[in-house]
């Protein structure tokens, strides 16, 4: 599990004052205006700040749109602002926003080895090595479509799969482990190997 969450992006900047524009990356953007402080880390190729990673007080934030407008203690110009574009903002797992259940932090998702369960699959010990299950990939992207998630898993033979993040699909998850468990629909697999 990651120690730190993303949960946004500076795209641009906002005014002469310092302001920050960014781009939520979190389901829930109106957290900007109740985080106290943010992790910044900018890029380490770009600029004179390259490779910054410092963590800042929040004194302002407002959500407009599908952006967030950002004020950081410390930031109080454009010019300065303007140095902080591609910058990756970030909060501990504990300054995380409750999810409800079975909704998961995509950086926790990323990385999780995927089982299929198959037709010999018959109960609810979901281990790599119960009977009925076999190594379908790992998860490398989770896209959101609107209504509902899609998960990107890479098999061994680095064929590229996307499985909905449905109920039907989605049988278990375990962040902790790093293991995802899922059903695949009639065909799907068959779409990607062409088995």
């Amino acid at each position: 599990m990651l120690k730190n969450l993303l949960i946004g992006e500076v795209v641009s900047v906002h005014g002469v004052r310092g302001a920050l524009k960014v781009k939520p990356l979190t389901d829930y953007p109106e957290r900007f205006t109740k985080t106290e402080a943010v992790d910044v880390k900018l890029p380490s190729d770009i600029g004179p700040y390259k490779g910054l990673s410092k963590r800042y007080k929040v004194s302002y934030a407002t959500v407009s749109g599908g952006t967030v407008i950002l004020m950081l203690d410390g930031i109080f110009d454009r010019n300065t602002a303007e140095l902080y574009r591609g910058a990756m903002l970030s909060v501990t797992r504990e300054e995380a926003v409750d999810l409800p259940e079975d909704t998961y932090f995509i950086g926790d998702l990323i990385g999780s080895t995927v089982y299929e369960l198959t037709d010999g699959f018959a109960g609810d010990s979901f281990e790599p090595d119960a009977p009925g299950t076999a190594l379908l990939g790992k998860l490398f992207d989770v896209l959101p479509t609107g209504s509902n998630d899609v998960y990107g898993v890479r098999t061994p033979d680095n064929v590229e799969m996307y499985i909905p993040s449905i109920g039907d699909v989605i049988k278990h998850v375990d962040v902790k482990r790093g293991l995802v468990f899922v059903k695949l629909l009639p065909g799907l697999k068959e779409v990607y190997t062409g088995e």
